[in-house]
């Protein structure tokens, strides 16, 4: 029960802030016409941002310091970038919870008891009610816009994009009510997985930058290749060679995540032209800091 209990808060730290945001990435994207469309995303902006503070307090004192230390929680950009992303869009953006998450302590011995996890299995019920609605949402837009009776700003590929994510995260929290333990989760599986959001991050980076970032974009075309390589040797490892990519992964991803540091900087002190919000940047840079633990987990 311990497991279970450390392990869920730890996933709903790190997803639901990734669902809080796709849901106003989403509620950003819709011409104002849209009523209907922003209207349901900013359902679920809300819903999961109440979500994510409810988490955050029962968090305290019982996750790992090293959850909360890897940067997939916030980072030194979070505050700015939420900021930021407010003033550009007019959508509001609780930034108390940012600043409680800052302060969260790590893993403790006392407050884990049967209250907990009472309330652990209410969080968890909770996400899987959001993300059957959330992933609906998002394949909704998904078929309007392919099928051109939607416009967004957002790439098809990325509302495929953030719909995985969500599955995954769902799929979490299913292997947690099952099982009560992620740690039989397939490490070749995530890393097949891991790669590919990767790729395309570099992907819509380079597509979102202004043309005359001819370094930037040649910088992101290079590490969506070196991903695109990565992904199909992941598919492909056995035994010992699954353990040296793995190494190659981390290795590459730590570059990848000082790269995405630069431009979430960048991008807060508007020295890169981009169409790029801050608190995509932010959002990108994040899933990198929590692949980088799962590389070295």
């Amino acid at each position: 029960m311990e497991v279970y209990m450390i392990q869920s808060l730890e996933t709903h730290l790190f997803f639901a802030r990734i669902m809080k945001e796709h849901s106003l990435f989403l509620e950003a994207s819709f011409p104002a016409k849209e009523t209907r469309w922003i209207q349901r995303a900013k359902f679920f902006r809300e819903e999961w941002e109440a979500f994510l503070a409810d988490v955050v307090r029962a968090s305290d004192g019982n996750v790992r310091r090293e959850v909360l230390d890897s940067g997939e929680v916030v980072t030194p950009f979070t505050m700015f970038a939420e900021r930021k992303t407010v003033q550009y869009t007019g959508i509001p953006i609780n930034s108390d919870i940012t600043l409680e998450e800052q302060r969260l302590k790590g893993l403790s011995q006392s407050g884990r008891h049967c209250e907990l996890l009472r309330l652990i299995r209410g969080l968890n019920r909770r996400a899987l009610r959001l993300l059957g609605g959330l992933i609906r949402l998002k394949e909704e837009i998904l078929a309007a816009m392919v099928s051109c009776q939607l416009y967004t700003t957002n790439y098809p590929l990325l509302i495929q994009h953030i719909t995985r994510e969500a599955k995954l995260y769902q799929s979490f929290l299913m292997h947690l009510e099952r099982t009560g333990s992620l740690c039989s989760r397939d490490m070749q599986e995530l890393e097949v997985f891991w790669n590919q959001i990767m790729m395309e991050h570099a992907l819509f980076i380079r597509g979102l930058l202004d043309p005359t970032e001819e370094g930037l974009i040649e910088t992101a075309d290079a590490f969506s290749r070196e991903y695109r390589a990565l992904l199909e040797a992941a598919r492909a490892a056995e035994g010992r060679s699954l353990a040296e990519l793995t190494a190659r992964t981390k290795e590459e991803t730590e570059r990848y995540r000082d790269f995405k540091a630069a431009g979430a900087q960048g991008i807060n002190e508007c020295e890169i032209r981009s169409i790029i919000l801050p608190l995509l940047a932010d959002h990108v840079l994040r899933e990198a800091n929590h692949y980088l633990r799962i590389l070295e987990r």
